[in-house]
């Protein structure tokens, strides 16, 4: 019935994707090497510079992972392909509301006894616009095996990259 719930539920959101005239995309993980974490990550633009991020994922290690949009759009070589973390402002990795950080430092996520993550957070670190800076249209969004620690340069020590996927314009850009 659960599993019911959740195809309907995300029936709906991409049908109301189709009719929205905010920006939107969409990346659908997939697990790298012998992983098992899947799933999708929805943004939405919903004003005044806030992009709401939805994230549904299973198969995942229960426990808390780092959660990062990387500076390409490339999954391969176990999600290694994607580069490190997106950051066209040149700022110092951190916390997601610290004053400097990565536009991709989204933090952490954490995963349910199921190994399930089903979250929603703002953010202003991006956009949707086209032509902007921080429009990740196009790069990666990787799940990390573990906790990013919000403080470790470059990138957190959040260790290997267990889920991908390519972040793409839905309806409304």
């Amino acid at each position: 019935m659960r599993k019911i719930f959740v195809s309907f539920a995300s029936l709906l959101l991409i049908l109301s994707c189709a009719h929205s005239r905010a920006p939107m995309a969409m990346a659908t993980l997939a697990p790298t090497g012998t992983n098992t974490a899947k799933g999708t990550v929805h943004f939405t633009d919903v004003d005044d510079g806030n992009i709401e991020v939805q994230v549904d994922l299973t198969g995942v290690p229960a426990g808390q992972h780092g959660f990062h949009i990387h500076e390409k759009g490339d999954c391969g070589n176990n999600g290694n392909n994607a580069g490190a973390h997106f950051n066209p402002t040149g700022m110092i990795h951190g916390a997601p509301d610290a004053q400097s950080h990565h536009a991709g430092d989204f933090g952490n996520v954490t995963a349910d006894a199921n190994g399930e993550v089903h979250t929603r957070f703002t953010t202003h670190s991006i956009s949707l616009k086209s032509g902007d800076i921080t429009n990740p249209v196009g790069r990666a969004v990787v799940l990390h095996e573990k906790a990013d620690d919000l403080v470790t340069q470059p990138s957190g020590n959040a260790g290997a990259r267990i889920a991908c996927g390519v972040i793409q314009t839905m309806g409304g850009m």
